[in-house]
């Protein structure tokens, strides 16, 4: 195998790990959270965006407001899980390039003066770095339950404001019994990757 990262690594990450349907009742800590941000923080993005914004949802009132929001397959799996995070896209995430981005500054005004353009590239970028989260909650142990079957517009009310759109709402815990439904089908190299 020409990969360098450890075999049990690769199944944590990605072989063995699934979307998680049940969870224990053992707490997700906000140090667990913090580390899995310090890890996935270093993922690529364009221009070093950072749009991704984190909303961790763990009152009882925060969760049952939150649960009127999703469909309704989701809603017992939501309202049982230690930790809910919902992942939204910050859609004025320019204003903070020039010191992300401190060698070019100027890409602020340069290429996202206009709200569409960053409206797409937020969406792009977030959603980039909603997958290095979910690694990351797997990399710390934890199983995840991404979701987007809920009402965006109910739950960007509710929980965000005008220029943040919701990407995803993450399970996240120990995997409980019955967590896993049957491992679904992937395409084959060939059928994905061509020459030119």
């Amino acid at each position: 195998m020409s990969l360098v990262l450890d075999p049990a690594a690769q199944d944590l990450l990605f072989r063995e790990a699934r979307t998680a349907n049940a969870f224990t009742d053992e707490p997700v800590t906000d140090e667990q959270v913090q580390a899995i941000y310090d890890l996935v923080k270093y993922g690529p993005t364009a221009f070093n965006q950072t749009p991704l914004r984190v909303v961790l949802v763990r009152s009882a009132e925060a969760r049952e407001r939150l649960v009127a929001h999703m469909a309704e397959g989701n809603q017992a799996k939501t309202a049982a899980a230690p930790l809910v995070a919902i992942l939204a896209a910050d859609n004025e995430f320019h204003e903070e390039l020039p010191s992300l981005l401190p060698h070019f500054p100027q890409a602020k005004d340069l290429f996202f003066s206009e709200r569409p353009v960053r409206e797409s590239a937020a969406g792009l970028n977030a959603a980039l770095q909603a997958a290095y989260f979910i690694v990351g909650v797997r990399a710390a142990g934890l199983a995840a339950g991404p979701m987007t079957g809920y009402d965006a517009a109910g739950i960007q009310k509710e929980f965000l404001d005008d220029d943040h759109t919701p990407l995803m709402v993450v399970n996240i815990g120990k995997p409980g019994e019955d967590a896993w439904f049957p491992r679904s089908p992937r395409l084959a190299y060939d059928d994905v990757v061509t020459t030119v």
